[in-house]
C-alpha cells in the first residue's frame, strides 16, 4: 500500500530535490503456488471474525480501509492463474492486489487465500512495490500433478500421463510474466528490472489422502501411511523451481498442512512431518523454511460445529424421512422447510453469543478448505510473508 509522508517544510531547488529523491529498486516478485487452499475459500464476510478477536484486530486494521471495505493496495499488484471447480486451467486475471483474489468459483461475497495479507505484510515490512504471481489449481497432489521433473515418473501406468502437467503450467505462466513484467505490473521500470524474492507453498490435502504405501510393523501388520516419498519430491520440486527459474538461492516457504488443526489424526501428524523435512535437512538449511499453519486453526469454529453435529444428529429419523418421501415424488418441501426451522431455532438456543458470532460470520466453507475462515488466512499470509523476508536477510 502506497504510503506517502509530507516532510517538506520549505521550498527546495529542484536539483536538490531529485539528488534526495529514493533511488529505484527492483520490483519484488514473489511466487504463490499451490492447490485449493492456496487459491483460497474464505469468503469476505468472514472478515468480522478477524477483527473480534484480540490477536488478529489489528491485522484487520489494515485489511480494511476507513470505510470498512477491503483496502485496494497501490504498490502490489498480481498476475494470477487459476482452476475451476474441477481444477481445470480456467483463466488467468491480473490487477492491484485487493480482496477477491482467492478462489474464482462459487465466488459469493468474494474469496481470499493467503495472498492478501502476503502482499500487505510484504509491502510494510518492505516499503518497495510488489508484484505476486499466484497459481493455484484445486485438488492437485506433488505426487503426480505438480510432480517435478527430477522425481521421475510415477509407477501408475495412468498416473504418468498426468504427471508433471501442473508443474509445467506454474513454471510456464511465471515465465510469461517475468518477459514483460509490466503487462501486469504497470509502473514496472525497466532499467531497474525485477528481483524474484521468495516462492510460497501451500498444498498438501490431495497427497495426504492420496496414494502412498503403508508403513510395515516387524511383526507384519500394517501401520501409518509412509509419507517419505512426499518429503523426497518436494526436495526436487525447491530443486527444479530454482533450475528452471535460474534462481539457485530463491528462499522457499513451506506452508505445512494444518488441516485438523493442533488435534489432527496420527496420519495427518505423520503427514506434516513429511512435509516439513526438506526445511530440516542440511542442504536447504537457511533457505527453505517451514509455517506449520496448524498454529493457525480456527478451534472455536470446532467447538460450534461439535454443537451443532450433536443438534443434527437429533434429527437424523425425520431427515431420513423426508429423503424417502422426495425420492418416491411426494410432497416433501413444506415440511423439510418446517424440519429446517426446527433445526435452526434449537441451534440458536444451544449456542452463546459468541458461539452464534462464529457460525455466522466465521465459516464459510468446509474443514478441508480450513472452514473457509478468513481469520485462517489472513494469519498464514501474513505468516509466509515474515517467513521469506527472515530467510532474505540471510542470503
Amino acid at each position: 500500500m502506497k504510503i506517502i509522508r509530507h516532510l517538506f517544510l520549505l521550498p527546495l531547488p529542484i536539483g536538490l530535490l531529485l539528488a534526495t529523491a529514493a533511488p529505484a529498486k527492483p520490483l519484488k516478485v514473489y511466487i504463490l503456488c499451490g492447490q485449493s487452499n492456496m487459491e483460497g475459500h474464505a469468503q469476505i464476510h468472514t472478515f468480522p471474525a478477524v477483527a473480534k478477536d484480540p490477536k488478529t484486530a489489528a491485522l484487520y486494521q489494515k485489511m480494511v480501509g476507513p470505510d470498512g471495505k477491503p483496502v485496494v493496495c497501490d504498490d502490489v499488484w498480481i498476475a494470477y492463474s487459476y482452476g475451476n471447480s474441477s481444477g481445470e486451467p480456467a483463466g488467468k486475471r491480473s490487477g492491484k492486489l485487493t480482496a477477491g483474489f482467492g478462489s474464482q468459483h462459487h465466488v459469493g461475497t468474494g474469496k481470499i487465500g493467503p495472498e492478501f495479507t502476503f502482499g500487505i505484510t510484504m509491502q510494510e515490512l518492505q516499503g518497495e512495490p510488489i508484484l505476486l504471481i499466484k497459481d493455484a489449481w484445486g485438488g492437485k497432489s506433488l505426487q503426480v500433478d505438480f510432480r517435478p521433473p527430477s522425481g521421475g515418473e510415477p509407477e501408475d501406468e495412468k498416473a504418468r500421463e498426468k504427471a508433471g502437467r501442473y508443474y509445467r503450467l506454474l513454471i510456464e505462466h511465471v515465465k510469461e510474466i517475468l518477459a514483460d513484467p509490466a503487462k501486469v505490473y504497470p509502473g514496472y521500470d525497466a532499467k531497474e528490472g525485477y528481483d524474484l524474492a521468495g516462492f510460497v507453498w501451500f498444498q498438501g490435502f490431495n497427497d495426504l489422502v492420496g496414494r502412498y504405501p503403508m508403513k510395515q510393523h516387524a511383526d507384519g501388520r500394517k501401520g501409518l501411511k509412509d509419507y517419505s516419498e512426499y518429503g523426497r519430491l518436494l526436495s526436487c520440486f525447491i530443486r527444479d523451481v530454482r533450475r528452471d527459474l535460474s534462481a539457485p538461492k530463491l528462499p522457499f516457504v513451506i506452508g505445512v498442512l494444518g488441516t485438523g488443526g493442533p488435534d489432527a489424526k496420527e496420519g495427518t501428524q505423520a503427514f506434516r512431518t513429511a512435509m516439513a523435512a526438506p526445511a530440516l535437512s542440511n542442504e536447504f538449511k537457511g533457505s527453505v523454511a517451514n509455517v506449520f499453519t496448524h498454529e493457525y486453526w480456527p478451534t472455536e469454529i470446532d467447538a460450534v460445529q461439535t454443537k451443532i453435529s450433536e443438534i443434527t444428529r437429533e434429527f437424523t429419523k425425520q431427515d431420513r424421512a423426508i429423503r424417502e418421501r422426495r425420492k418416491k415424488g411426494e410432497n416433501w418441501k413444506a415440511e423439510a422447510e418446517k424440519l429446517e426451522k426446527e433445526k435452526r431455532a434449537k441451534i440458536e438456543a444451544s449456542l452463546s453469543k459468541d458461539e452464534l458470532f462464529t457460525l455466522e460470520k466465521g465459516i464459510s466453507n468446509r474443514g478441508f478448505h480450513y472452514h473457509g475462515s478468513a481469520k485462517f488466512f489472513a494469519q498464514i499470509g501474513k505468516a509466509f510473508a515474515e517467513a521469506l523476508v527472515t530467510l532474505d536477510q540471510k542470503k
